[in-house]
C-alpha cells in the first residue's frame, strides 16, 4: 500500500546496507530469543532449586530424627534388664544386693555407648548404681542408707568383688535430684526427664526413668539410666550443611538440645553452667530460625515441613522443621536453616555464564542458540526429575551429569550431597539408612521377582573398642574404625554391602548364600581379618594386637522375615557369641 511504503521509507535508516536492514531484525529476533531462554532458564533452574532444596531439607531432619531415635531407643530395655517387670522393688541389702548389681552390670553392657549408667534410688534415700567405663571395669555407687555420701567401689568383670572403697566428698540424695522428682511426678510409670546438668561431669543430659511401685501400687523408688546428650551435638556437627547452616534440636519452649554450631550451653557464674534458649543464642541463624517457628499458625507436626524467614542482615533463609515423634516420649523440635543464596548460588552463576555464551552464539547462528536451549533444558529436566526421586525417598539413584559447566555442578553437588546423606563420613562405608534400605530392597526382590536365592545379614561389633578410646583417645579409636571398615570392604564380595550402624557396630548384607554353610564361611573369614594386628595404632603404642570382633549371623528367610527381625536376630546372635567368649575365651561353635 502507498502509505505504508510511505511509513517505512521514513522509518528505514538511510546509512544502512540492504544487508544490514536484513540481518538487523534477525538479530534483534535471536537476542530476543536469548533473553527470553536466559529468563526461562533462571526461572527453571530456580524452581528446580527450591523443589531440591525443600526436599534436602526434609531428608536432613529425618536423619536427625532417625539418629535421635537411635540414640534414645536402647534406654527401655536397659531398664527392663535391669528392673524386669514382676519383680517387686529392690532392696539394697544381703543377697538381692548382689543380684541387683549382677543386673545392672548386664544392663550396662547392652548399649554401653551410650547408656553405660544404670541406677536406682527409694524413697528412703537409699541409691545404687553401676557405671560402666570399659567392657571389663564399672564403679558402684551404693548409699545403703538414709544419710551420708555415697561409697564407691571399683569392680572388674561381671562377678568381681567390689575393691578399693572411697566416700565423696558431696552429699548425694536421690530425692534431691531431677529426674527422681519429675519421675514421681509423672502421669506415667516410663518417662523421660527434662533435660538437667549433670552434678557431676556438668554436662547436659537426660534421664530415661521408671517409677517401681510396691505390691498395693504406691511408688517406693525409681530406675534410671542417663543419656549424654553432647552426642547429639557432635552428630549435628558432622552434618553435611553448607558453610552457613545450622541445625538444631530444641525443646519446644526453646531450650537447645544440641547445635551444629554456637553454643546450647552459657556459665551463669564461673563454674556454673546453665541451658541456653535459642532466642537468647548469640547466632542470629539460631535465634531467627526459632523465632520463625514460633510464628506458625499451627504447631509442628512430626512430618518434616520448610519455610523461609528473614535474617537479621536482610538475606533470605530457607528452613525446615519436625516435631521429634512422641512415640519416643519427648517433646522436642528439630530445625534446619540454610540462607537461601547457598542454594541459589550455582543457578545464578549459571544464569550469567549461560547468558553471555547464549548472546555471542547468536551471533552466529540460531541454531547454536537452540541447541544449547535444548540441552539446558534436558539438564533440568533430568534434576527434575532427581527432585522428584528424592521427594519419593529414593536416595541411590543420583542424576546422571553430562556436562562441565555450572548445570554439571549442580548436579554433581545435588549427587554428592545424595550420597553423604547415605555414606558414614568417618568410614566411607554406607550409614543406617543405606544398609536398611538396602535390605528392604532385597527382601522386595525376593518376594516380588521370584528370586528363592537367600541371603544374609551379619551384626558385627568390635570386642573391648571402648578400651582403646579409653587408653589412647578418639583420634585413635576413629584410626581403629578406618582400619577395620577398610578390612570389612576388602573381606566382601562384589555386590555385598557393609555398613556402619552405630558406633563400632556394623552390618553387613551378603547378597546371596548357598546356605547357613556359605554364611558361616563369610564370619569365619571376617573374624580373621579383624583378628589381625591393628596397624593403625602404631602412632600411639607399640601393642597393636586387635581385639577382634563378634559377628552375629541371620539367613533369609529362615530366621527372620522382614528387616527388623533380620537385624534383631543378627543382633542377639551376636551377644550370644561375645558371651560365650567371654566366658570360655572363644565363640561357639555353630553347626
Amino acid at each position: 500500500m502507498p502509505g505504508q511504503a510511505a511509513w517505512w521509507h521514513r522509518l528505514r535508516p538511510r546509512s544502512l546496507s540492504l544487508r544490514q536492514l536484513l540481518t538487523l531484525p534477525y538479530v534483534v529476533l535471536v537476542l530476543v530469543l536469548v533473553l527470553l531462554i536466559g529468563a526461562l532458564s533462571y526461572r527453571t533452574g530456580r524452581a528446580t532449586v527450591d523443589n531440591l532444596s525443600g526436599q534436602l531439607l526434609q531428608q536432613t531432619i529425618s536423619s536427625i530424627g532417625l539418629q535421635l531415635e537411635e540414640h534414645m531407643e536402647g534406654a527401655d530395655e536397659v531398664l527392663e534388664t535391669a528392673f524386669p517387670t514382676g519383680l517387686p522393688a529392690p532392696r539394697l541389702d544381703g543377697a538381692e544386693q548382689e543380684a541387683l548389681r549382677l543386673r545392672l552390670w548386664q544392663a550396662a553392657s547392652l548399649h554401653r555407648d551410650p547408656h553405660n549408667y544404670v541406677y536406682y534410688g527409694d524413697r528412703s534415700g537409699r541409691f545404687i548404681g553401676l557405671w560402666r567405663f570399659s567392657a571389663d571395669e564399672a564403679e558402684l555407687r551404693l548409699r545403703p542408707h538414709a544419710d551420708g555420701p555415697r561409697t564407691l567401689y571399683r569392680i572388674s568383670g561381671i562377678g568381681g568383688t567390689p575393691q578399693a572403697p572411697r566416700s565423696e566428698e558431696q552429699v548425694f540424695d536421690p530425692r534431691e535430684r531431677p529426674w527422681y522428682l519429675e519421675a514421681m511426678k509423672a502421669p506415667l510409670a516410663l518417662a523421660w526427664s527434662t533435660p538437667y546438668v549433670d552434678f557431676r561431669s556438668q554436662e547436659l543430659i537426660v534421664t530415661r526413668t521408671r517409677r517401681l511401685a510396691d505390691a498395693s501400687g504406691a511408688p517406693v523408688g525409681v530406675a534410671a539410666t542417663d543419656l549424654p546428650l553432647r552426642q547429639i551435638t557432635a552428630f549435628l556437627g558432622r552434618l553435611s550443611l553448607s558453610r552457613q547452616a545450622v541445625a538444631l534440636v530444641m525443646e519446644q519452649d526453646g531450650q537447645l538440645i544440641g547445635a551444629s554450631r554456637g553454643p546450647h550451653m552459657r556459665q551463669r557464674s564461673p563454674g556454673v553452667p546453665e541451658r541456653l534458649n535459642a532466642a537468647a543464642s548469640p547466632d542470629p541463624l539460631v535465634a531467627g530460625a526459632y523465632a520463625a517457628v514460633r510464628q506458625l499458625p499451627q504447631a509442628p507436626s512430626t512430618a518434616p515441613r520448610t519455610g523461609t524467614f528473614t535474617a537479621p542482615d536482610g538475606q533470605l533463609v530457607q528452613f525446615g522443621y519436625a516435631r521429634v515423634d512422641p512415640g519416643l516420649g519427648l517433646d522436642w523440635l528439630v530445625i534446619v536453616a540454610v540462607p537461601r543464596s547457598d542454594f541459589l548460588a550455582d543457578v545464578q552463576r549459571n544464569f550469567l555464564h549461560t547468558g553471555l555464551l547464549a548472546a555471542l552464539a547468536a551471533l552466529v547462528a540460531v541454531a547454536i542458540g537452540w541447541a544449547v536451549l535444548n540441552t539446558v533444558a534436558r539438564e533440568l529436566r533430568e534434576l527434575a526429575t532427581a527432585a522428584r526421586r528424592v521427594g519419593e525417598g529414593v536416595l541411590d539413584e543420583p542424576p546422571e551429569v553430562h556436562r562441565q559447566d555450572e548445570l554439571g555442578e549442580l548436579a554433581r553437588a545435588f549427587a554428592d550431597m545424595q550420597r553423604r546423606l547415605l555414606t558414614d563420613q568417618l568410614t566411607g562405608l554406607s550409614n543406617r539408612a543405606a544398609i536398611l534400605r538396602r535390605i528392604e530392597d532385597r527382601i522386595l526382590q525376593h518376594r516380588r521377582r521370584g528370586d528363592g536365592q537367600p541371603f544374609a545379614v551379619l551384626f558385627i561389633d568390635f570386642d573391648r573398642f571402648k578400651d582403646i578410646n579409653d587408653r589412647w583417645g578418639h583420634e585413635a579409636g576413629d584410626a581403629v574404625l578406618q582400619e577395620l571398615s577398610q578390612r570389612l570392604r576388602a573381606g566382601v564380595r562384589v555386590g555385598d554391602l557393609v555398613a556402619r550402624y552405630a558406633g563400632d557396630e556394623f552390618v553387613l548384607l551378603v547378597e546371596a548364600v548357598a546356605g547357613r554353610a556359605d554364611a558361616e564361611a563369610a564370619r569365619a573369614h571376617l573374624e580373621a581379618a579383624l583378628r589381625q594386628p591393628l596397624l593403625s595404632l602404631a602412632r600411639w603404642t607399640t601393642d597393636t594386637q586387635a581385639h577382634g570382633a563378634s559377628i552375629g549371623v541371620a539367613l533369609y528367610p529362615q530366621d527372620a522375615q522382614d528387616t527388623e527381625g533380620l537385624l534383631r536376630h543378627a543382633d542377639a546372635d551376636m551377644y550370644r557369641r561375645k558371651a560365650a567368649t567371654a566366658a570360655h575365651g572363644q565363640p561357639p561353635t555353630d553347626a
